[in-house]
């Protein structure tokens, strides 16, 4: 964890009903699951792409999908995540303390959208919405180029190793600051450290095996799943990680400290190869 630590610093589709649910214990069966092992691909999709030189390239932020390797010809971006939606219900608690991070750090912006929160702590409604409205991502698997020739690979193996997923529940239980490889972003995020962690962390090493095979750098050694949902540039962890925990007290006050933030059903993985998106496991219906 230490290792991670240094890399983040010190410090993501649900109808309403799924919040008010009584949540099981995650199941422990996945543990005694035993797979076939995967064949090894043909030795030319082991060729990791050169262009880029040195794997130093290849570190991306888990947080977001905004590359950090630059982008070759023949070359596509690869990431592995769990699609997850926040349900309408808690919507309104987020957005409140949300509004009153940004009163403090007015330079942060939605991730992916890049709109910054300051525009749209004037209208709940908005902020609700596109905020907090949209698609995030956990990821299962670092953001890495792959060839062309590698793609067909890439997804076969990785659906045979994750077809066989039960559903779950994920709870997203504490907010927490992470920052990027090369320190010049900050990311305001929600993490996931009871339900659903279990069944994450065997997908990531899943994913981390079909990584492998292709020679394509693994994740993190102690991932910390979760959903990022503002950013700010450079590194301003210490002091946004300060502010997070002064809320989190407030939040917890009168309650219980396990209850989660918001909850969200496992419905599948997606693996997004350029502009793309395969489905590696789905879910159809309840």
């Amino acid at each position: 964890m230490d290792a991670l630590t240094a890399s983040y610093g010190d410090v993501s589709s649900d109808s309403d009903s799924d919040s008010d649910r009584t949540l099981p214990l995650p199941s422990t069966s996945l543990a005694a699951e035993t797979f076939t092992p995967l064949p090894p691909p043909p030795i030319s999709l082991l060729d990791s792409p050169t262009s880029l030189g040195s794997l130093d390239y290849l570190k991306s932020c888990q947080t977001n999908r905004i590359r950090s390797f630059p982008h070759v010809e023949g070359n596509y971006a690869l990431h592995v995540y769990i699609p997850v939606l926040i349900p309408s219900a808690p919507r309104k608690e987020l957005a409140q303390f949300l509004e009153r991070v940004t009163t403090l750090f007015p330079d942060l912006n939605v991730v992916d959208v890049d709109v910054p929160l300051s525009n749209l702590v004037r209208d709940k409604g908005k902020l609700e919405q596109v905020a907090l409205g949209r698609e995030f991502h956990i990821s299962l698997g670092r953001t890495v180029p792959i060839r062309v020739h590698q793609i067909n690979s890439v997804v076969s193996m990785l659906r045979q190793r994750l077809q066989f997923q039960k559903r779950y529940w994920i709870n997203f239980n504490k907010w927490e600051v992470f920052v990027n490889d090369d320190q010049s972003r900050t990311f305001l995020s929600l993490e996931v450290i009871t339900g659903g962690l279990f069944e994450i962390t065997k997908q990531i090493q899943a994913v981390n095996e079909v990584y492998r095979l292709h020679n394509l750098p693994e994740f993190y050694k102690d991932p910390r799943p979760h959903i990022s949902i503002a950013w700010s540039l450079g590194n301003i962890s210490d002091a946004l990680k300060r502010v997070v925990d002064e809320e989190m007290q407030r939040y917890v006050i009168g309650s219980s400290p396990q209850k989660p933030i918001f909850t969200s059903r496992f419905r599948g993985i997606l693996c997004k190869i350029g502009n793309k998106s395969h489905e590696i496991c789905k879910f159809q219906g309840e």
